[in-house]
């Protein structure tokens, strides 16, 4: 597996655009003919343009999304529903693609109108600009940013088990209102892997699962998230296991510079769980330690506290011995064993506690936990909570 440049446009065939104004964006991306499948929300205020792409995937095909910024199209009744089906109707007449076959996506503030004179004219300043190529992509990108610092996007190259290469792109948003069921957030994927629907959407839970469900930044979950898988073929190569383990490292990335540009966030929490008696326990672990006010309080103010990170594993509802409990602070080039098998090494005055400290000065930081229970591991992704997450979420709407 090698990483590449491009984005979604690091497919051969794949189109992509994205136009702005001060406060909405548009982003279209083109992948014609493709079998696609999806994974949404999993709460129960549904966004417009998600209950819109639940039935343009239903017959399994996509040719393209569309999808803008600044409005999320949520708790906007028949209305909401309206302008979401107008957003897909241009891209359709403009493309000669069959509506049925255009997904939807928004992101921004919850119950307002869509202000279709504005999005209607960004969706055709974007078709116009429609283009294979890594600016492209990044256009697309920074179209769909909110409170997004940066505009995020990853793709990866890797042979199949027969020896045969293929390529996956993704772009994605997502800074605030990220909960360990997705978040805030709208992730398009594309590749030139041949598949069903079936097969892709198999692949696409299992990936998200391990990266973009253990992601948390505030511990809210959306009304809109959207992750979208489209394949066109062009490889004419099928799937396999070497493609799924791409899919995932390519999600995992992607994860990562989510939490890294978490709002507000100065520091970047990576937390492994290892020896959990299965998978779903070292997941329910790992995400109740990023999830912990606790813990990011302490680590934006660089305290090296052990206390709350056993005390969030205690509570996450994974089996726990305390006695066999291990904690570890890593960053880059430093290590320390802050808890062994249940005793204490960082104590006041120690050498570990001083190395501790060091560490969580760091911008990134790795927290490494032994449950010393059994074979099941997890990583989770996080940030810090800092003073300018309650100033941004404060003013979010003035």
């Amino acid at each position: 597996m090698k990483i590449v440049d491009g984005g979604v446009c690091a497919i051969e065939g794949v189109l992509a655009a994205g136009a702005c104004d001060d406060e909405y964006g548009v982003a279209v991306i083109v992948c014609k003919d493709s079998d696609a499948t999806a994974v949404f929300t999993s709460n129960k205020i549904i966004a417009a343009p998600v209950i819109l792409t639940k039935n343009a995937i239903q017959n399994g095909k996509l040719s393209a999304v569309i999808a803008n910024s600044g409005n999320a199209n949520c708790f906007t009744g028949d209305q909401g529903i309206e302008d979401g089906k107008a957003m897909a109707s241009i891209v359709a007449e403009e493309l000669d693609f069959n509506i049925d076959d255009i997904a939807v996506a928004s992101t921004g503030v919850i119950g307002r109108f869509m202000p279709m004179n504005i999005i209607g004219k960004l969706i055709n300043k974007a078709i116009v600009r429609l283009e294979n190529s890594s600016e492209a992509s990044k256009n697309a990108a920074e179209a769909i940013m909110t409170t997004d610092t940066y505009s995020k996007e990853f793709a990866v190259e890797t042979k199949l088990k027969n020896g045969k290469t293929i390529r996956i792109g993704g772009i994605t948003k997502g800074s605030g209102m990220i909960a360990p069921n997705m978040g805030t957030m709208l992730c398009f994927i594309t590749t030139d892997i041949k598949a069903t629907a079936s097969q892709l959407n198999a692949a696409l839970k299992k990936a998200v699962d391990a990266s973009f469900n253990m992601v948390v930044v505030d511990g809210d979950e959306s009304t809109n998230d959207t992750v979208v898988l489209m394949a066109n073929g062009k490889s004419e190569e099928s799937i396999d296991e070497n493609f799924e383990k791409a899919l995932e490292y390519l999600c995992c990335q992607l994860a990562r510079m989510m939490a890294k540009d978490g709002e507000g966030a100065t520091k970047f929490m990576e937390v492994e769980v290892n020896g959990a008696t299965n998978t779903e326990e070292a997941r329910l672990a790992a995400k109740a330690v990023v999830s912990s006010s606790l813990v990011k309080t302490a680590l934006f103010g660089a305290d090296p506290n052990w206390g709350r990170i056993v005390a969030a594993v205690g509570y996450s509802g994974s089996n726990i011995d305390p006695k066999l409990v291990s904690v570890d602070l890593e960053s880059q080039d430093k290590k320390v064993n802050i808890v062994d098998h249940g005793i204490i090494n960082a104590f006041e005055g120690t050498s570990q506690l001083e190395e501790a400290e060091n560490i969580m000065e760091e911008k990134n930081i790795r927290i490494v936990i032994d449950l010393g229970l059994g074979n099941g591991n997890a990583t989770a992704y996080g940030c810090d909570l800092s003073y300018d997450y309650v100033s941004i979420n404060a003013e979010y709407t003035t």
